[in-house]
């Protein structure tokens, strides 16, 4: 069995928590403290992210999509494959060094995806991105921390909360999607998203995206 090697290690802004990127071979992982955030194995439910919103927005021919959180890069190499050519793709990704591996020691990961004409990379939080917008994106997509119960930052929660969810449907245009990732379910959020006036669909997926692998949840809730 091939050892984990410790490749870097990255402070989150905003927190005294830290990341830390291991390598074992040709796999990767992103951790905080005892738990696994990603690992470049799983990628199954964080492409659904992308193609579950995709075909909500599927009419629209040039659509604006924001992304929060870059991660590992699933979701937005899932956008990349189903949206068009017109297509334009923000990422908002907090820690600087994040995107930092992925141009870096994670470069055969990500591929040519960062280098996409369609994209753009912003290192900001991505809740200053959508509360500066006004009907801006077709498609806002979430993959913050763990789900609406966050692990790495306590200012993630605000994504989650009434004010963020209305600021969310601020920035989304008519018929617009706000498409949600979490390591689990979680009733009081699927109740706060309905109360902030989306329709609610609540979707199970799998962490490998063939059936197996730990449970996730995607929301994917329309803007009326």
């Amino acid at each position: 069995m091939i050892p984990w090697e410790k490749i870097d290690t990255a402070k989150i802004p905003g927190s005294d928590e830290e990341l830390r990127l291991m390598r074992r071979g040709k796999e990767f992982s992103i951790k905080l403290g005892t738990n696994e955030l990603m690992n470049s194995r799983l990628s199954g439910s964080e492409a659904a992210l992308a193609t579950l919103a995709a075909k909500q927005i599927e009419k629209v021919a040039k659509p604006v999509v924001l992304i929060g959180g870059l991660g590992m890069g699933f979701t937005l190499r899932a956008a990349l494959a189903v949206l068009g050519p017109q297509a334009k793709i923000v990422v908002s990704e907090l820690v600087p060094s994040v995107v930092a591996w992925a141009r870096g020691p994670m470069a055969e990961v990500f591929g040519d995806s960062l280098d996409d004409v369609r994209v753009s990379i912003r290192e900001i939080d991505v809740g200053e991105v959508i509360r500066a917008k006004r009907s801006a994106f077709d498609a806002i997509l979430l993959d913050v921390d763990n789900g609406p119960e966050g692990l790495t930052r306590k200012g993630n929660d605000a994504l989650y909360d009434a004010s963020g969810l209305s600021s969310a449907k601020t920035a989304l245009r008519p018929g617009g999607v706000l498409a949600v990732w979490s390591s689990g379910p979680n009733p009081p959020f699927t109740g706060r998203l309905k109360r902030a006036g989306f329709d609610v669909n609540e979707v199970n997926v799998r962490a490998t995206g063939r059936g197996g692998g730990a449970r996730h949840v995607i929301w994917i809730a329309k803007e009326g």
